[in-house]
């Protein structure tokens, strides 16, 4: 075997640009829909921490017609002045990785973007950016092109206000998708308005017409009200501020009567999904503080857990930090130590005061705690017995068809609307590697129905039995014996109100397999198109439309359902993996995920009516 010459010569050194290009992920976390939007929130968060300097009041964000977002904001304007390097500071920042004004501690005490590679990201990923600093009297303008300057800085007017404005079209070279969805924006922008008491968020989308403006004086007390205003309260939100260690701790919390625990959990403004130190000091500080108060003041106390106590709870918890540390560029989980024992100790303390002081509204928390215990110990039960063998047994003969790999990395499972439809992927399947379980119906609504109710309803022992993880409290993904889940339903009412359904499912007891990236919604064609001898699918009505003006007229078939596909049809389609497209189920939006179960599962009837109404034109944009 020949040997190869490995020497200085074959270390490659990339610009900061060719870098940033090269591997995007590492930087914003992919190249799809949430890599897209992290684009706009790098620049959004730099509005935001001019906010939380004290210096910036109004922030500007729109979605353009031809494709590209602007942020605009009356900051203090990035500085324009020529830097030692010989550059201005603003060509500095928008093109050198970790170049900022984040790092001194002078201009910014707490900051989301403290990597310092925001912006010059963005440039990087961008078929271009303009930039517009309005500073010192004067009106700075840049323009770039894929991260390259296509001229100096210039001086294009005078003014008597400051401000940055950056405006940025996502590169199609780098990204799958580059639409910006406004759902995914108003929610962001939304939630920082509650997180950043007083500042004025703008969105207008020149696309539709769309335009909210979000503000709030009260912050997250009142957010967490909004979160819950289609539950039941038990009582008042909870809230308190304090600060310790230097650390700045803000805390809403409120239990209502479901039976699922809702945390959001952020550190300077930045959305924390995966939770981190701040989550785990806030949970240890609730659980000590309420069984100190059932042993100081409740006849007869039983010791709670922390799973007991936190069931129907609903908190947010914001904490602002000098030196955060995260877990990777997209900052899903706070890691610093300190953190851990200063919410601790501040929820313990805020939270034993407040009962204390509310005696009948401690009370009903400790009584749903205790509640809690007892559907718990329930649900146990419950759940031993889908472990059983002879109970799966019942549940799977001639339900599941299996694959035969036994190689977990490649098994997938078609969970399938309807007994015909799941004929037809039996048929359609590569029985190697693909596993099916048609589902008879709609299964039970569990945002109403309890885990031990849950348990007893035949299809959802089914797929908990087919999925072999357990479920709820018990559910251990490592156990799963697929690596993709894949919701297929017909592209109607009918089936979108399944997938909802499936998706209440799995978010409320079996969430790793989400927060994984587990679960996987198929994407059936919605039109057959025959012109002559030859074939083409269309997955949506502009799709169909695009086609059309490309081919001209067309035999046109619409599927009403998935029955309606020969199982040839089915896997070229829908199944095959080297022509079909999936859409993986995420949960960084929270917020929307929980609304929408909330209205369109809970027991609000006219909450749901509202929503139906409002929505009709939208209903294809209904799901997660």
């Amino acid at each position: 075997m020949e040997r190869s010459e490995y020497s200085a010569k074959d270390i490659a050194i990339l610009s900061d640009l060719e870098a940033v290009r090269k591997r995007p992920g590492m930087y914003i976390g992919g190249v799809g829909i949430r890599g897209l939007h992290h684009l706009l929130w790098e620049i959004v968060d730099n509005s935001i921490d001019e906010a939380l300097a004290g210096y910036c009041k109004n922030i500007k964000v729109t979605l353009h017609t031809d494709g590209s977002a602007s942020v605009e904001d009356d900051g203090r304007g990035i500085p324009t002045e020529r830097h030692s390097s010989g550059k201005t500071a603003l060509e500095l920042v928008l093109t050198k990785l970790h170049a900022g004004g984040k790092f001194d501690k002078k201009a910014y005490k707490v900051s989301g973007g403290l990597h310092g590679v925001g912006l010059s990201v963005v440039n990087a990923l961008s078929e271009w950016l303009e930039v517009w600093v309005k500073r010192n009297g004067r009106i700075f303008y840049q323009r770039y092109r894929r991260g390259v300057p296509e001229g100096d800085v210039e001086v294009i007017g005078e003014t008597d206000s400051s401000g940055t404005t950056i405006r940025f079209k996502p590169d199609e070279e780098i990204f799958e998708v580059t639409e910006f969805r406004y759902d995914i924006v108003s929610k962001r922008l939304k939630e920082l308005a509650f997180l950043t008491k007083g500042i004025r968020i703008e969105l207008y989308d020149e696309r539709s017409g769309k335009n909210e403006v979000f503000y709030s004086e009260k912050g997250i007390s009142e957010y967490i009200a909004i979160i819950n205003k289609n539950k039941h309260p038990i009582h008042d939100v909870i809230y308190f501020e304090t600060e310790k260690e230097n650390i700045q701790i803000e805390i809403a919390i409120q239990f209502t009567n479901t039976d699922f625990e809702n945390i959001l959990a952020f550190a300077n403004n930045i959305h924390t999904i995966e939770g981190g130190t701040h989550v785990i000091g806030f949970r240890s500080g609730l659980t000590r503080a309420i069984n100190e108060y059932g042993k100081r003041f409740v006849k007869k106390y039983q010791p709670l857990s922390g799973q007991d106590i936190r069931e129907g709870l609903t908190a947010i918890i914001s904490v602002k930090i000098l030196e955060p540390q995260f877990e990777g560029q997209t900052k899903t989980k706070l890691t610093n130590s300190e953190v851990k024992t200063a919410v601790e100790s501040a929820v313990y303390s805020e939270m034993l005061r407040w009962l204390e002081e509310h005696p009948n509204s401690a009370n009903a928390i400790i009584e749903k705690c205790l509640l809690a215990l007892k559907a718990r110990q329930a649900a146990k039960r419950a759940r031993e017995l889908v472990k059983r063998k002879n109970d799966i047994a019942i549940t799977l003969p001639g339900k599941l068809a299996d694959c035969s790999s036994k190689n977990v990395e490649e098994r997938e499972l078609y969970i399938v609307e309807g007994e015909s439809a799941g004929g037809s992927a039996k048929q359609a399947r590569d029985r190697t590697f693909q596993a099916i379980l048609p589902l008879r119906g709609k299964i039970l609504n569990v945002e109403k129905a309890g885990l031990s109710k849950a348990l007893k309803n035949e299809e959802i022992r089914a797929i908990a039995s087919a999925i072999g993880a357990g479920i709820g409290s018990d559910f251990d993904i490592t156990k799963a014996r697929y690596k993709r889940i894949i919701i297929m339903t017909d592209a109607d009412v009918d089936g979108s109100h399944i997938r909802t359904l499936l998706l209440t499912f799995f978010y409320r007891h079996m969430r790793p397999l989400i927060e994984n990236g587990y679960l996987y919604i198929a994407q059936p064609p919605l039109y057959r198109i025959k012109k002559k001898n030859k074939l083409y699918y269309a997955y949506s009505e502009k799709e169909l439309e695009d086609l059309l003006k490309r081919i001209g007229n067309a035999e046109v078939q619409r599927y009403k359902g998935l029955g309606e596909m020969n199982p040839e049809q089915l896997w070229e389609t829908t199944m095959n993996p080297k022509t079909r497209i999936l859409l993986q189920v995420t949960i960084e939006e929270a917020l929307q995920a929980e609304e929408l179960f909330s209205i369109l599962m809970g027991e609000d009837v006219e909450a749901r009516r509202q929503f139906i109404i409002e929505n009709a034109k939208s209903v294809r944009n209904l799901d997660i």
